[in-house]
């Protein structure tokens, strides 16, 4: 067993050796300043190729053994020297070269190892933008290229802190992306609802969320908190459907880091919804809701106000909320924007009539 072991260690040792050595001459020679000023010129040409057949004798294939190179790095976890060779090797081949796709894939996938999240968000913009120019896939090819960009992409939306905003950006907001979750992967729409629930920017997103939440059959216990807040605006369930949050984020290893902020936020919801639709709260029935003392619950609220810019004032003595009561009504804002319309109607009328006894 041990020279079985010790045969497989040099059989990989001479593999890396034969691989490093070829990629490694093929890295220098387009390090050189003559071959750097045509590949400037001549990236995507005939030209480049004809250039190093004629003076340097290099076929186009050996640029082959610094994509398996890089692959092998990357087998063997030394994801920087693959992410160095595979991002070489995806600059300088064709588009619709073997290992083209395999290598894009690849760098995309050495810096989520190394967790360079910067780095990782730019090589997934990239490859948005290019299954998008794919003309040679299908619409099935396509749809299944972009379901695997959007789960290699919760490794990094949820680690960069523009992550969050990202994932409503990209899978809810762009057509082509919401089609593939809600065709291929309706589970995604859990880490949608999610980053809806955390965001600054809530309000940008909820209302689409809520369209589709109620087109799709995937249920689980975070959709199932926006819908009854937002759809059924039953308070007791939500905060039923809450606390069964609290499990799921805890064992779900993409948003396990975002229980803290989820729990905050979905209680802000909770609180801002409950305030606009009732006209006066007791705070301790408020804190009930939220599950915190009443002297909690009261600081809470004075946050909540401020943040929501809800018309509303605290009545620490009586132990109550009191909302503004100088909004318009709906219907009274229906009929003011209504009660000139016949004038206008009669106007135009008017006008009709003149330019037809004038003969215009």
């Amino acid at each position: 067993e041990g020279r079985a072991g010790d045969g497989m260690r040099n059989g990989s040792s001479g593999i890396n050796a034969e691989y490093g050595e070829r990629s490694s001459q093929v890295i220098e020679m387009f390090s050189k300043k003559d071959v750097a000023e045509v590949v400037e010129k001549h990236r995507d040409s005939q030209q480049l190729w004809d250039f190093l057949s004629d003076n340097y004798k290099f076929e186009r294939e050996r640029l082959d053994d610094v994509f398996h190179y890089g692959k092998f790095m990357y087998d063997v976890g030394n994801y920087a020297i693959a992410s160095t060779n595979l991002d070489f090797y995806r600059n300088l081949a064709p588009a619709d070269s073997k290992y083209y796709s395999s290598a894009q894939w690849g760098k995309l996938a050495s810096e989520i190892l190394q967790q360079n999240w910067d780095e990782a968000m730019e090589e997934l913009e990239r490859l948005k933008d290019n299954i998008s120019a794919a003309l040679h896939l299908t619409y099935s090819e396509v749809l299944v290229q972009r379901a695997w960009l959007i789960h290699w992409g919760l490794f990094v939306y949820f680690n960069h802190p523009q992550g969050r905003d990202s994932i409503i950006d990209v899978f809810l907001h762009q057509k082509p992306y919401l089609n593939a979750v809600q065709t291929m992967c309706p589970h995604i729409l859990r880490y949608i609802t999610t980053a809806v629930v955390i965001s600054k920017r809530r309000r940008d997103g909820i209302k689409e969320l809520i369209k589709v939440l109620q087109q799709e059959s995937y249920k689980d216990p975070i959709t199932e908190f926006v819908e009854s807040l937002y759809v059924n605006f039953d308070f007791d369930e939500a905060q039923a459907k809450l606390k069964e949050c609290k499990t799921v984020i805890e064992n779900d290893f993409f948003i396990v880091g975002c229980l803290d902020e989820f729990t905050e936020n979905a209680r802000l919801i909770i609180s801002e919804i409950f305030c606009r639709i009732h006209q006066r709260i007791e705070i301790d029935m408020l804190a009930d809701n939220l599950n915190m003392e009443p002297a909690e619950a009261e600081k809470w609220v004075v946050n909540m106000i401020r943040l929501a810019h809800l018309d509303a004032k605290i009545d620490s003595k009586n132990g109550y909320v009191v909302m503004g009561g100088t909004s318009v009504p709906v219907y009274q804002k229906l009929i003011d924007k209504t009660k000139d319309l016949h004038l206008k109607a009669n106007s135009c009328c008017q006008k009709i009539d003149k330019k037809l006894t004038l003969g215009i």
